[in-house]
């Protein structure tokens, strides 16, 4: 049975390398082995801040068995498998042969996917009865939307105006509207743009009347209806927009690809009853492997009266706040917050305190350097930073209503009358709160939070609640 030889080859692997840290390795390889043999769908929750080497305990599985599979990677996880993992395999002896390309021989029982070359293959009938595995699934939704995205550029336009001469004249009119009405409107600082229906609707009209169109233009008059949303990015130097087009719900977009096809979903992704699987999994099993109790609990300065991030002295207390949390500090500091010019504004700042420790957004700061970042570059390029002495919150990372795709998830659950922040904006929040301070639980460090929500606002205890076991810092000591 496969789940008992990848037992005892994933054993014996973990004892000549000298046994994993990770106390879940032979659990995740049985269910694992389990789902590929009965070719059901599984999901598998890991905590956030799970350490990576549980991806040895799901490719054992794989190398051993003989059902064909789809494996879908995204490009970070595509070089560790390279990079990492094979070679650990080969050294025990077990050779999983992987193919990467858009058509693989019928020979090949592991075929690797990007999500973009998941959708691809799925719409084209390529998939066959290959099952899904799909690590780090939690940023599952993310990246299929992303592969889903139809992006009009301005050489479209003229690659559109040279295929339809007869409708020249009426192109170049609807596009120079919708530059008048994109380059007139606010934007937020991602230069972004949100698009209603009815500002489409003229140019989704004519191009109904017009045969044949060139890519990517049938993808987007096929992109339509309540579950898309579209937005432009606009670069006002040159007076140019590039139009985005992306699904609100990748599942209903791709609705029949899990059917009769076994799928294995393994990720961070948080429990709770707002907590959805992804691409609307319904799990035939559904396990969640936790780590062990922490002995020590997280070091939290976060004092009771705070700003909140809509006052005017509230860059002043995160600069006053940021002073007093680096000086002193022997370890390398991590500051997260998204609003750009706050973020730069901080970093200035600090930088004219501390000099050349104080750097931004990058991946080689000095050893007691501080790193000033989003949150979303923190949480792609942690793993190549050592682990921080102290990470400091200056904003929760909470979506902000400006992004035109948080905009129409919200309007859409609104309509639907849900409870918008509860049910996406904090469990999204809370996810990369936990990911994010995920190595201070291994260094021992500490955690500060600057955002004076999370005491003044009722949903900070959900916040405080995700970071147990903690333990309050009522006044800052050197370290």
């Amino acid at each position: 049975m496969l789940e008992a030889r990848a037992h005892h080859q994933l054993k014996a692997l973990l004892q000549r390398e000298g046994g994993g840290q990770w106390p879940h390795h032979l659990s995740l390889s049985r269910l694992v082995a389990r789902s590929l043999r009965r070719a059901d769908h599984t999901l598998v929750r890991l905590v956030p801040g799970t350490e990576p080497s549980w991806w040895i305990s799901l490719l054992v599985p794989l190398a051993l068995g003989d059902e064909p599979i789809a494996l879908v990677l995204n490009e970070r996880s595509r070089l560790r498998l390279q990079q990492v993992e094979l070679p650990r395999l080969a050294d025990a002896g077990l050779a999983l042969a992987c193919f990467e390309g858009p058509h693989p021989p019928p020979q090949a029982r592991v075929w690797v996917l990007s999500h973009r070359q998941l959708v691809e293959a799925w719409r084209e009938g390529r998939l066959a009865d290959r099952q899904l595995v799909i690590p780090e699934a939690e940023g599952l939704e993310a990246e299929l939307r992303q592969a889903l995205e139809v992006v009009i550029k301005p050489e479209h336009w003229d690659q559109l105006r040279r295929a339809q001469p007869s409708a020249e004249a009426s192109l170049l009119s609807l596009h120079e509207r919708l530059s008048r009405q994109l380059l007139s409107r606010p934007r937020n600082p991602q230069r972004q743009v949100a698009l209603a229906p009815e500002d489409e609707a003229p140019l989704r009209h004519l191009l109904q009347l017009l045969t044949p169109l060139p890519d990517p233009w049938p993808s987007w008059l096929a992109a339509q209806g309540p579950n898309w949303t579209s937005w432009a990015r606009v670069n006002p130097q040159l007076l140019q927009w590039d139009l985005h087009r992306q699904p609100l719900e990748p599942s209903l977009v791709l609705q029949g690809l899990l059917e009769n096809r076994g799928c294995l979903l393994v990720g961070q992704i948080g429990a709770g009853e707002s907590s959805c699987p992804p691409l609307g999994l319904q799990p035939t099993v559904q396990v969640e492997l936790g780590d062990p109790p922490l002995a020590d609990p997280l070091p939290l300065y976060a004092p009771l009266r705070q700003p909140l991030p809509n006052s005017p002295h509230f860059g002043e207390h995160l600069l006053e706040q940021g002073r007093r949390l680096v000086l002193g500090q022997a370890g390398f500091s991590v500051i997260l917050l998204d609003d750009d010019a706050l973020r730069l504004n901080l970093t200035s700042g600090l930088a004219a305190e501390f000099g050349s420790r104080v750097v931004h957004q990058s991946t080689a700061p000095e050893s007691n350097g501080v790193v000033s970042a989003s949150w979303s570059w923190w949480l792609a390029h942690q793993q190549r930073l050592p682990l921080p002495a102290q990470v400091i919150v200056g904003l929760l990372p909470l979506a902000t209503l400006e992004d035109p795709l948080t905009a129409a998830q919200v309007h859409q659950l609104r309509q639907q009358g849900r409870d918008w922040f509860r049910e996406r904006l904090l469990p999204d929040g809370l996810t990369q709160l936990q990911l994010g301070v995920a190595g201070l639980r291994r260094s021992g460090g500490r955690l500060a939070i600057l955002d004076g929500r999370l005491r003044g606002r009722s949903w900070g205890q959900q916040v405080l609640s995700a970071l147990e076991p903690w333990v309050a810092l009522g006044r800052l000591l050197p370290h």
